[in-house]
C-alpha cells in the first residue's frame, strides 16, 4: 500500500508542476498558434497524470477501468495537438507548414480522439497480475490508437529536430531546452506506445515512468521558461519532406531492436524484466544521440583530435565545399548573409555570427543576417555614422581579421558596443573580418560566443578572412546580377510601354484622320453619324488599351474562338478607309472560321493597314484581300508606296524599336509578328523600293 500510494502521489505530483507550467506558460502567451498549442498540450498532459493517479489510487477493476479510459481519451487527443506545437514552434514561416500539413495535423486532432469516444468503456480490460496492481489487456480499438499515437510521437519529434538543426547560434541556445523537454515527453510516449502494440497489455508500473519522465521535462521547459521571457520565433526550417533525420532513424532503430530481443526473450524464457531493459535501450540510444548533437562535445573532440594527432583544425577542402554549395544558388542578398551565418556559425562552434553590411551612402551599416542579434538588440545598439567611418576607414587600410576584444582603439569599442556578448563572462573573445575588395569595404563579419569559451587561434583567423573573402564576391556578384536584373526589367518595362504608346498612336491618328475631314463634311448627316460612330469605337478601344495596360507585364495570353477573317478586316478597315486619301480595293470573301483572338488580330489589321496609308501617297492604292490556302485562312494587305530596302527587310523590320518613318516607335511589326505567331500562324513580307509593299498573315483554320 506504502509503494502505491507513492506511485499515485508521483502522478498527482507530475500533474500537479505540469499545471503550474502551463499557467507561467499562460501568462506569456503572445497570440499565436505555437504558444496556445504549448499551453493546451501541457494541461492536456496534467489531465493525463491526473486521471493516471487516481487509477492507481481506485480500489476496484471497474474504477481502474474508468479512469484509465478517461486518461487514454486525453492521451489520445494530446499528440495532435503536440503535432502542430511542432510545426510552428520557433518557426517565422510557420503558416507555410500548417498549409503543406493541412490534412495531417487537423486528421491528428480528431481522428484519434473521435475513435477514443466512440469506443469509451470498451478499450480494454483490467486483469490482475503477480508483478503488477493491475494489467490494462487492449481491446482492437485501443491497438489502433496506439498504431496511430506510434507515429504521430515519432513526426512530433521529427520536426522538434528539424527545428534545433535548422536554429544556428544564440537561436539554437535559445530554443534547446523547449526542444529537449517536449521531446523527452515524446519519448516516454513512443516507449508506452512500442510497449502496448508488442505486449497488447499496459502494466501499472509504467505510470511510474511516464511521470517521472514528465517531471524531469518539466524541469527542462521550466529552465527554458526562467532563461527567456517569451517564446522565441527566428528559425527557417526548409520546407522540403523530412529526409536524413536522426530522430526517424532512432526510432527506426529502437523499434527493430526492441522486437528482434521480444523475440530472443520469448524464445529463452527472459521476459520478466524486458519492459526494463527496452527503456534502458531507449535511454542509451537517446543520450548516444544527444551527445553526437552536443556543440561542446564536437568541438573539444576536434581540438583534442587536431592536437595529439597533428592533423589540421578544418578540412579545408570539406569547408569549401560548404559554404560554395550553401551560397551558389543564392541570387538574394539577405538569403545570402542567412545563409552564411548559420555556415559560419556551424564551422567556428560559435554562437554569434553577424554580417553588417554598408549602406550606398557608406555612412550606416545594417545588419543583414545574425544568430544572435534580435530586432530589439539591433535597435538599441544602431551604429552611429561617426562610428561607422571609423570601422570602415581601419578595415580599408588594414584589411585582415582581428580579435576585437584585444584592441583599445574607438572602432573596436564600437563594434562591441554593436555586437554585445550573450555570455561575457564565458563566451570567449569575438573576431572581426572586412568584407572588401582593393580598399573598398562593404561590410564587417563578426563571430563570437564561441562554445566552452574557447579561443581563435591563428587557424580561426585563417579560416574567417577566406569566409569573408568568398562572401564578397558572392555579395558583389549578386549586387552585379541584381543591377542587371533591374536593367532588364526596365528595358522590358520600356518596351512594353512603347507597346502601349503605339496602340494609343494608332487610335489617335484614327481621330486625326476624322478631324482633317471633319471641316469638309460636316454638313453632311451621314458623315457625321459616321465620324461618331467612329470616334466611339476609337474612344472604347482607346479605354480597353488602358484597362489592359496592368497586364502589359505578363505573357501574351490568347483566348482562341472560331473568327471569321474577312468580318474582322472588313470592320477594321472601314473607319480607315472612309479617312484615309487614298483608294482601297477590297477582297474579302467568305472563309471558314480561324482559330484566332479577335481583340488581338484586331491589333495586327489596324497595325498592317495604318502602315500602308501612311507608306502611301494620296493617288496611290490599298488592296485588302482574304484568301483560303490548305489549312490556313489569310490577309494580304498590299500598298503602292514607297517600298523598303532588302537589308531593312533582312535585319531591321521586325525588330523593336527600328522604323523608316519620322514619327514611328518601330515597335507595330515587332508586335504584330509576336501576336501572328502566338496564334501558330505566319507574318510574312514582299517590298520592292519605290514600287510597293505586300504583307501576308496566315492563321490555322479552328479546329485544326
Amino acid at each position: 500500500m506504502f509503494r502505491l500510494f507513492d506511485e499515485s502521489t508521483l502522478c498527482f505530483a507530475a500533474a500537479l508542476v505540469a499545471t503550474g507550467v502551463g499557467l507561467v506558460a499562460g501568462l506569456r502567451a503572445r497570440r499565436n498558434v505555437a504558444d496556445w498549442s504549448f499551453v493546451a498540450g501541457i494541461y492536456l498532459l496534467a489531465l493525463d497524470r491526473f486521471f493516471a493517479g487516481l487509477s492507481l489510487l481506485a480500489d476496484t477493476g471497474g474504477a481502474v477501468e474508468r479512469w484509465q479510459q478517461w486518461r487514454l481519451t486525453i492521451v489520445s487527443v494530446a499528440p495532435g495537438v503536440w503535432l502542430v506545437f511542432s510545426l510552428t514552434y520557433a518557426r517565422l514561416n510557420a503558416p507555410g507548414f500548417l498549409r503543406s500539413w493541412r490534412w495531417l495535423w487537423p486528421a491528428a486532432l480528431v481522428v484519434p480522439g473521435a475513435i477514443a469516444v466512440a469506443e469509451f468503456g470498451q478499450l480494454f480490460q483490467v486483469h490482475s497480475a503477480p508483478e503488477e496492481r493491475w494489467v490494462l489487456v487492449l481491446s482492437g480499438p485501443a491497438k489502433f490508437l496506439y498504431t496511430l499515437i506510434l507515429p504521430l510521437s515519432i513526426l512530433i519529434l521529427a520536426n522538434l529536430e528539424r527545428t534545433y538543426r535548422a536554429a544556428v547560434g544564440t537561436q539554437r541556445w535559445r530554443i534547446k531546452f523547449m526542444l529537449l523537454g517536449v521531446g523527452i515527453l515524446f519519448l516516454s510516449q513512443l516507449y508506452t506506445a512500442s510497449q502496448a502494440l508488442l505486449y497488447g497489455a499496459l502494466g501499472s508500473s509504467l505510470e511510474t515512468t511516464r511521470s517521472l519522465a514528465m517531471l524531469v521535462a518539466l524541469a527542462v521547459i521550466g529552465r527554458h521558461l526562467l532563461r527567456t521571457t517569451k517564446f522565441e520565433a527566428e528559425v527557417y526550417p526548409s520546407q522540403s519532406v523530412l529526409q536524413g533525420s536522426i530522430i526517424i532513424l532512432l526510432a527506426a532503430g529502437y523499434l527493430v531492436l526492441v522486437g528482434l530481443i521480444a523475440k530472443l526473450a520469448t524464445l529463452f524464457g527472459g521476459t520478466s524484466a524486458f519492459a526494463l531493459k527496452a527503456l534502458v535501450l531507449l535511454v542509451a540510444m537517446v543520450l548516444l544521440v544527444v551527445l553526437a548533437q552536443s556543440d561542446r562535445i564536437r568541438l573539444h573532440l576536434r581540438r583534442w583530435i587536431s592536437r595529439h594527432f597533428q592533423r589540421p583544425f578544418y578540412d579545408y577542402q570539406t569547408v569549401w565545399r560548404k559554404f560554395s554549395e550553401g551560397t551558389a544558388e543564392m541570387t538574394d542578398t539577405t538569403a545570402l548573409c542567412r545563409n552564411t551565418v548559420k555556415l559560419s556559425a556551424d564551422v567556428f562552434q560559435a554562437l554569434s555570427a553577424t554580417i553588417w553590411l554598408a549602406g550606398e551612402d557608406g555612412d550606416r551599416l545594417e545588419v543583414a543576417a545574425s544568430t544572435s542579434l534580435s530586432p530589439e538588440k539591433i535597435a538599441a545598439t544602431r551604429p552611429e555614422p561617426a562610428e561607422v567611418a571609423l570601422v570602415l576607414a581601419h578595415f580599408s587600410a588594414h584589411p585582415a581579421p582581428v580579435d576585437i576584444e584585444l584592441a583599445q582603439t574607438p572602432w573596436a569599442a564600437a563594434i562591441r558596443r554593436w555586437q554585445p556578448s550573450e555570455f561575457p563572462d564565458r563566451g570567449g573573445h569575438r573576431i572581426c573580418a572586412p568584407l572588401g575588395r582593393q580598399g573598398r569595404v562593404i561590410g564587417v563579419m563578426v563571430i563570437g560566443d564561441r562554445i566552452g569559451g574557447l579561443s581563435f587561434p591563428e587557424q580561426d583567423m585563417d579560416m574567417l578572412g577566406c569566409v569573408a573573402d568568398h562572401l564578397t564576391t558572392r555579395l558583389l556578384n549578386v549586387q552585379f546580377a541584381q543591377r542587371l536584373v533591374q536593367s532588364k526589367e526596365l528595358e522590358a518595362f520600356q518596351a512594353m510601354a512603347t507597346f502601349f504608346v503605339h496602340d494609343l498612336k494608332n487610335a489617335a491618328f484614327t481621330l486625326n484622320l476624322m478631324l482633317q475631314n471633319l471641316p469638309r463634311h460636316f454638313n453632311d448627316p451621314a458623315f457625321r453619324e459616321d465620324a461618331l460612330r467612329g470616334m466611339g469605337k476609337t474612344v472604347e478601344h482607346m479605354n480597353r488599351l488602358i484597362s489592359r495596360l496592368g497586364q502589359l507585364r505578363h505573357d501574351l495570353k490568347l483566348e482562341l474562338a472560331p473568327t471569321d477573317l474577312a468580318t474582322l478586316v472588313a470592320r477594321c478597315a472601314e473607319p480607315l478607309a472612309a479617312n484615309a486619301p487614298q483608294a482601297f480595293t477590297r477582297d474579302l470573301p467568305v472563309l471558314p472560321a480561324a482559330s484566332a483572338d479577335a481583340e488581338q488580330l484586331q491589333k495586327v489589321v489596324t497595325n498592317l493597314i495604318l502602315n500602308a496609308i501612311e507608306a502611301t501617297p494620296a493617288d496611290g492604292e490599298i488592296r485588302l484581300r482574304t484568301f483560303a490556302q490548305g489549312p490556313h485562312v489569310g490577309l494580304e494587305v498590299a500598298d503602292t508606296g514607297c517600298g523598303m530596302s532588302p537589308e531593312f527587310l533582312a535585319r531591321q523590320l521586325f525588330r523593336p524599336f527600328q522604323t523608316t518613318k519620322k514619327t514611328g516607335l518601330g515597335i507595330g511589326m515587332f508586335q504584330s509578328k509576336m501576336i501572328v505567331e502566338a496564334h501558330g500562324g505566319r507574318l510574312t513580307v514582299a517590298s520592292t523600293p519605290g514600287r510597293g509593299t505586300t504583307f501576308q498573315v496566315l492563321l490555322p483554320l479552328h479546329g485544326k
